[in-house]
C-alpha cells in the first residue's frame, strides 16, 4: 500500500501536466475562426454611385479587338437570357456594334436555399452595361431590385435600400442584419460570378 501512495504521489504532477497540455489543445482547437461574412462585410463590397448602388469594372483582354469582345461578350449575354433560372422577359435590349455598346436586363430567381420541402427564393431584376475597346471591355451592373415571397405576401426592395452598408449591416460593421443577409451574400456573389465569367471568356 504505501508503495501504491509512493507511486501514485510521483505521477499526480505528470497527470496534471497532461491536464494542462489538454486544455490547452482545447482553447487553441476552440478558438474563434475567421469571419465567413467578411467578404460580404468590406466597407466597398456594396459600392453606391449617386446614390445608385453600382459595380463597375474593367476586363481586361490583350490582343482582342473591340469587335471580338463585343462578339464574345453579346453571345454571353445572349446565352445568359435564355438559362433556366430567367424568369422573363430577360433580354438583350442595346446591340451598337458601332460604338461596341451593349445593355440586357435580367429578371431571374436568385436561390436562397433549396432544400426537400423548402425553396427559399426572390425574384431579382438588374441590368447589364457593357462597352467594348480594343483589349478591354468597361462593365456595369446597376437597377437592382428584389421582389420577394410573390406566391404569399409580395414584398419589393430596392438594392438602395435593402443591401447597402446601411440597411444590411451593423454599425460596428462586424455583421449582418439578419433578414437582408441572404439577399446581400447572394447578390454580391451573382455579381461576382458574372464578372469572373466574362473575364474567363475574353480571354480564353
Amino acid at each position: 500500500m504505501k508503495k501504491f501512495l509512493i507511486a501514485l504521489l510521483t505521477l499526480m504532477p505528470l497527470l496534471a501536466s497532461a491536464q494542462d497540455n489538454t486544455w490547452e489543445r482545447i482553447e487553441v482547437e476552440e478558438q474563434p475562426k475567421d469571419n465567413p461574412d467578411a467578404k460580404y462585410l468590406e466597407p466597398n463590397a456594396v459600392p453606391e454611385v449617386d446614390g445608385q448602388v453600382m459595380w463597375q469594372t474593367t476586363l481586361y483582354a490583350e490582343g482582342k479587338t473591340a469587335d471580338e469582345i463585343y462578339d464574345i461578350l453579346l453571345k454571353q449575354l445572349t446565352k445568359m437570357v435564355s438559362e433556366p433560372n430567367q424568369i422573363g422577359p430577360s433580354t438583350v435590349v442595346v446591340q451598337d456594334r458601332e460604338k461596341h455598346n451593349l445593355g440586357a436586363i435580367f429578371h431571374e430567381w436568385l436561390v436562397f436555399k433549396n432544400v426537400m420541402f423548402s425553396l427559399d427564393r426572390t425574384q431579382m431584376t438588374f441590368q447589364i452595361h457593357v462597352t467594348t475597346t480594343d483589349g478591354k471591355a468597361d462593365v456595369i451592373i446597376n437597377h437592382i431590385s428584389y421582389d420577394y415571397d410573390v406566391e404569399r405576401k409580395p414584398l419589393h426592395y430596392t438594392a438602395e435600400e435593402w443591401i447597402t452598408d446601411k440597411y444590411a449591416v451593423n454599425k460596428k460593421h462586424t455583421k449582418l442584419y439578419p433578414v437582408s443577409a441572404k439577399f446581400r451574400r447572394k447578390t454580391i456573389d451573382r455579381k461576382d460570378f458574372i464578372f469572373n465569367k466574362f473575364n474567363t471568356l475574353i480571354n480564353q
